[in-house]
């Protein structure tokens, strides 16, 4: 990643941001409702933790016959994407809750996810939120050198395979968390003395990464293999599976809102300044899909509204389907894009084509 400066256009002649803030916070306003969460989002809360813990406490109670025991490991991948969706996401953003430490409690939840809070906030808060699809600044670009999501990323022979590798690795995305990627990413922050918000003790940084990682090996590994007369190789597919099911439905909507021809990938001038104000470049960087679903807006915690959140980080996504006609209809106003796909499914079919033309040779590539 590099470390150069970037700074975005403050000319806005049309005024776009000014005018859709003041539309929505008129919205909030008028309708007397907090930008935060409601009820809706506690109810949701208490589905999706059931979803992922109630399966746990099955599995260590009861006499589960072998194939049971391996649907219930992938309901619990479906619930721990949901926790991370709807609640580590809001809580961490400082939208579940107008009280702080609702949030703090709520972002938490992303230490029983295998994650780690600061980790994240730097790469998501920061890196992705400001730095939306800028190659060399958002992380959510990068994977490495076995995948290429960009044309401005250097391009391996391999990787005219990608669409179809591709939604193999997607499924390893939480199972990285727990295993290395935490460890690099708060070894290449902390270097970089990148934070969201006060900069953390370093000691005591790193002390809970470590003993929270030791805590979540304790209780997902050794007390199933201590408790359950299971052989230890199973309770690891198990454990695998878990986090296979939960990464793969992560990495699918998050690559749905960025990775995508219709995504601008735009690179900063020499100096660094971006060509759009930042509110235009999250509007050309950002793309919606299936947002009249109502499954799809419930499950994945309006990560299908995408534009929404990225410009309105800090409201709910439960409001998302009420402000996203505003938005819309500003943008129209405007004469700026607003990107989406009806389906989740012709939205998959354009990422993967996406990844196709990005792993073809660029000679050759028109």
């Amino acid at each position: 990643m590099t470390k150069q400066t970037l700074s975005f256009s403050r000319t806005d002649s049309a005024k776009f941001f000014r005018t859709l803030n003041k539309r929505v916070n008129d919205y909030f306003k008028d309708n007397d409702i907090k930008r935060t969460g409601n009820w809706k989002l506690w109810a949701k809360t208490f589905v999706m933790f059931s979803l992922f813990l109630a399966p746990y406490f099955l599995l260590l109670t009861l006499n589960i016959p072998g194939w049971a025991q391996l649907l219930l490991t992938i309901v619990m991948g479906i619930g721990m994407a949901g926790v991370g969706m709807n609640v580590m996401h809001d809580g961490n953003h400082g939208s579940f809750s107008n009280k702080e430490w609702i949030n703090r409690l709520m972002g938490s939840s992303i230490y029983i996810l295998a994650g780690n809070v600061y980790n994240w906030k730097v790469q998501h808060n920061v890196l992705h939120h400001t730095y939306t699809n800028i190659h060399g600044h958002d992380e959510d670009l990068e994977a490495g050198r076995i995948l290429r999501f960009t044309e401005h990323s250097e391009w391996k022979w391999y990787h005219k395979f990608q669409h179809f590798y591709s939604v193999l690795l997607y499924g390893l995305l939480t199972i990285n968390w727990a295993i290395t990627t935490d460890f690099q990413q708060m070894r290449r922050y902390m270097k970089r003395k990148l934070s969201y918000g006060k900069f953390p003790n370093p000691v005591w940084n790193w002390s809970k990464l470590v003993i929270s990682k030791v805590i979540y090996i304790a209780v997902w590994i050794l007390l199933p293999m201590l408790i359950l007369d299971i052989a230890w190789w199973k309770i690891l597919i198990g454990f695998f599976l878990m986090h296979y099911t939960a990464g793969l439905i992560l990495s699918v909507v998050f690559q749905l809102a960025h990775v995508m021809e219709d995504a601008e990938m735009p690179l900063p001038e020499k100096d660094g300044t971006m060509k759009n104000t930042w509110a235009v470049h999250q509007l050309k960087t950002t793309i919606n899909f299936s947002t009249k679903n109502r499954i799809v807006n419930w499950f994945t915690g309006g990560l299908n509204h995408q534009v929404e959140h990225h410009i309105f980080p800090h409201i709910s996504h439960v409001h998302y389907t009420k402000i996203s006609k505003i938005v819309k209809e500003t943008a129209k106003e405007f004469n700026l894009p607003y990107n989406e796909y009806k389906t989740t499914r012709k939205a998959i079919i354009a990422h993967f084509k996406h990844l196709k033309e990005m792993g073809m040779k660029p000679a050759l590539h028109v």
